[in-house]
């Protein structure tokens, strides 16, 4: 940064933007400002008699030591700060990017098995039609556990659609912030804002990235400040009216106890049976861009056994489809079609021999 030429010009007005620390450090807490008049007269007993030029930086030497303010705009330009400045600062943009409220076309019709979870979901949407019946008999926290790709966000999604309320979902790993003490206001902001729009379901996918044993904290590292925050929200010391958390994992046993104990009902998912392959298939053929020769729906659900249904449609169906497609064999594209053999070689290259299941259910 350049030096500025010596002024002794009062500036009438001055804009700021948080701009952050100059090194980063997990020990330093970012600022944030609660009330913008307090602010004004905080910022002019520290920087009086300071330059003020428009892209130059101003830094605290006080509550937050080396924190940078971005000077935006400065009438005049080029001038000094004064008791007679007026100091504004500029509204940061909301630093929680995970607020995505989705809806979603997805009715219960559309999962395929999974009966004994839908029955127990019952239970949420009796609680989100009529939030105030319950009391403190209401469905708070829900777990839902069981192999990836059985279902358990499109069941979330479609308890949502039914009820018609908004559907918050979040990545767990989306909850842990650039500095001490963003996670917390993360996970804060988040159930004020389902609270707000309640009755709304908050989704939080893959909870084991952050809510981890204890005894597996040393490979996952320290994020006890989201466990401790997602804690007081759902652990009924804050009481969020008409907010259901349903929260989702593949490996509920390495759930942290302290956290597993705040979830009043967990709900297990499962594989497929072949009767539910076989339909998972079936619905997935109606927009199937090319048509099956040499093997039925019937042949893939007996092949597909340990398989989930995203196996089916992504590994299966999708790459059989693909590797039709680039299959030279064809001199006319019109007879182009997915055979027994491009499903055989898509079970080949993934190493399966007939009913072989996946490795992630050995884990």
């Amino acid at each position: 940064m350049k030096e500025s030429e010596p002024v002794d010009e009062c500036a009438q007005s001055v804009t700021l933007e948080p701009a952050g620390y100059p090194l980063k450090s997990p020990l330093n807490d970012y600022p944030e400002i609660s009330d913008n008049k307090i602010f004004a007269v905080y910022a002019k007993n520290q920087w009086d008699g300071c330059p003020v030029k428009k892209g130059d930086y101003l830094f605290d030497q006080s509550l937050f030591p080396d924190f940078a303010f971005k000077i935006k705009k400065a009438v005049p330009d080029n001038s000094i700060i004064g008791p007679s400045t007026k100091i504004s600062i500029k509204k940061q943009k909301a630093k929680s990017s995970i607020l995505h409220i989705k809806n979603s076309d997805i009715t219960l019709n559309d999962i395929v098995g999974q009966d004994a979870a839908k029955q127990k979901c019952r239970m949420i949407e009796r609680y989100l039609q009529d939030s105030d019946k319950y009391g403190k008999w209401a469905p708070k926290n829900v777990l839902f556990h069981g192999p990836p790709g059985t279902g358990k966000t499109m069941l979330a999604k479609a308890i949502a659609n039914e009820c018609d309320v908004p559907f918050i979902p979040v990545q767990a790993t989306q909850l842990i912030g650039e500095y001490v003490g963003d996670g917390a206001r993360l996970i804060h902001q988040l159930y004020e804002t389902a609270e707000e729009l309640g009755p709304a379901i908050v989704f939080i996918d893959e909870l084991d990235a952050v809510a981890l044993s204890r005894k597996f904290q040393e490979v996952r590292g320290d994020v006890s400040e989201i466990v401790n925050a997602l804690l007081t929200e759902i652990g009924g010391f804050n009481e969020h009216k008409g907010v259901c958390t349903i929260a989702a994992t593949n490996f509920v046993s390495v759930i942290d106890v302290a956290m597993r104990s705040r979830f009043e009902q967990e709900i297990e998912f499962s594989l497929p049976t072949e009767d539910e392959r076989l339909a998972i298939i079936e619905s997935n053929l109606k927009t199937y861009p090319l048509p099956l020769v040499g093997i039925a729906a019937k042949d893939i659900a007996q092949l597909t056994k340990g398989f989930s249904g995203r196996d089916i449609v992504e590994k299966v169906l999708k790459s059989a489809l693909h590797v039709a497609i680039m299959d030279d064999s064809f001199t006319d594209e019109s007879e182009r079609c997915v055979t027994r053999e491009h499903v055989d070689s898509i079970m080949k290259k993934m190493n399966i021999e007939g009913s072989k299941p996946p490795a992630y259910m050995f884990l």
